[in-house]
């Protein structure tokens, strides 16, 4: 297995612990490259796409695990892979295209070629030449290969990690399991791509499908239209390690609590006022049977799986610098869907994305923050609603549970 270097910091995390992330967290530079070993390619499995991208053998995905491109597979025999996409030569990229269908990978440099699986199977001029030339005569292509990565899938979920002791994937997601084969119980299909920069730190992001309280304070449309609403049904799930956390919401189970209505008034994001020219996004059909009309997965480091109504999509977040990252969206729904259900989905997409309804405002909100943040050289943030311990706050959305064991795992994973 590869080994990564070992990195240092010089950070001081503040003394309150995973209650407080202070604001150096998402603009240090050297704190970003460490990331990158003791996260993305530490002990965590990154989502890499749906097993529907890759349907065949010979189909490959190109993608990222933090800033490292890996390409999934397909191999002939129908097994998923997963590579490091740089040549073990000298470092090219073996895989260009986004998506495709090959029978080798292959580097253009000097046409070192790979199978689906990784293995070196041929090198250009490996001989040599009328005896000159060519690589050593030990030169043993077994040890060659492309960095080969783990996998493991759920529900037509494909991940991928770097490391060898990380438990089983299905282990590793615990209780939140559950909230994936919920949404996801039977064949996917696609129905379209979507890939926004935010000028944020990945962190920002991350936290924001976390927090399960800022729903319908800051988004209008949640509060305003009844999708989302504190005085519903609702509820979080952790994971035991805390890793992990969904958190849902049943439309139309609101309770006439004189507290509630005393708090609304005052929020921006609560509008009677507002009315929809075409009100059509807002019919939605209980198509799981559980009256859950909002739920939100999000996983450690960088994976998120949401049903908004009948919206259903992946979310994956690539750091791109301390300052920045991309959020690739897959919408998708079920391969038996009729063309009335892919209207709907579609419909409802609208919600989501870098220009929904609901989604844009939480891209908005994590650039903002970054630009409040500044250097990072003082500040931090103040993480206590629902409590200050790791469990405090219980199934309540009202809490910042998640956040809190987010920047736990985070300060363990960094050493901080």
């Amino acid at each position: 297995m590869h080994q990564e270097p070992e990195l240092t910091n010089t950070r001081t995390w503040p003394a309150e612990g995973f209650t407080r992330a202070p604001y150096w967290a998402y603009s240090d530079a050297d704190i970003y490259a460490q990331e990158q070993v003791n996260i993305f390619r530490g002990k965590t499995w990154n989502y890499l796409g749906l097993e529907a991208e890759v349907p065949e053998p010979g189909s490959f995905k190109t993608t990222y695990i933090g800033e490292q491109s890996v390409v999934l597979t397909r191999a002939e025999d129908g097994s998923l892979h997963a590579v490091v996409n740089r040549c073990a030569h000298r470092g090219n990229m073996v895989c260009r295209e986004a998506f495709g269908s090959a029978k080798k990978l292959s580097c253009v440099y000097h046409a070192w070629n790979y199978n689906l699986k990784g293995d070196l199977t041929h090198a250009a001029f490996s001989k040599g030449l009328r005896g000159e030339g060519g690589l050593p005569k030990d030169f043993d292509m077994a040890q060659h290969g492309l960095q080969k990565l783990r996998v493991d899938t759920i529900c037509g979920l494909v991940f991928a990690s770097f490391s060898a002791e990380v438990e089983p994937l299905e282990d590793w997601l615990g209780d939140v399991a559950a909230g994936i084969r919920r949404v996801l119980h039977k064949p996917l299909k696609v129905l379209g791509y979507d890939t926004q920069r935010i000028h944020a730190n990945w962190k920002a992001y991350h936290e924001n499908p976390r927090d399960s309280y800022h729903a319908n304070i800051l988004h209008t449309f949640y509060g305003t239209f009844g999708l989302s609403r504190q005085s519903q049904e609702s509820g979080m799930v952790l994971d035991k390690s805390g890793r992990h956390v969904y958190f849902w919401t049943k439309a139309g189970t609101e309770k006439n609590d004189a507290a509630y209505n005393a708090t609304a008034a005052d929020l921006r994001s609560s509008n009677d006022d507002l009315r929809l020219e075409d009100p059509s996004i807002l019919k939605w059909r209980d198509e799981f049977g559980d009256g859950v009309s909002i739920q939100i997965l999000t996983t450690y480091p960088s994976f998120v799986l949401h049903q908004i109504a009948n919206s259903l999509a992946t979310r994956q977040l690539l750091p791109k610098g301390p300052g920045q990252a991309d959020l690739v969206w897959t919408y998708f729904g079920f391969a038996d869907d009729d063309e009335e259900t892919t209207r709907m989905r579609l419909l409802q997409g609208n919600l989501a994305g870098s220009a929904g309804l609901v989604s844009v405002e939480d891209a908005a909100v994590c650039e903002m923050m970054q630009r409040a943040m500044g250097d990072g050289q003082s500040g931090e943030s103040f993480i206590e609603m629902g409590g200050r311990e790791l469990d405090s706050g219980g199934a309540s959305k009202l809490s910042e549970r998640a956040i809190r064991n987010f920047w736990n795992n985070y300060k363990q994973d960094m050493g901080l």
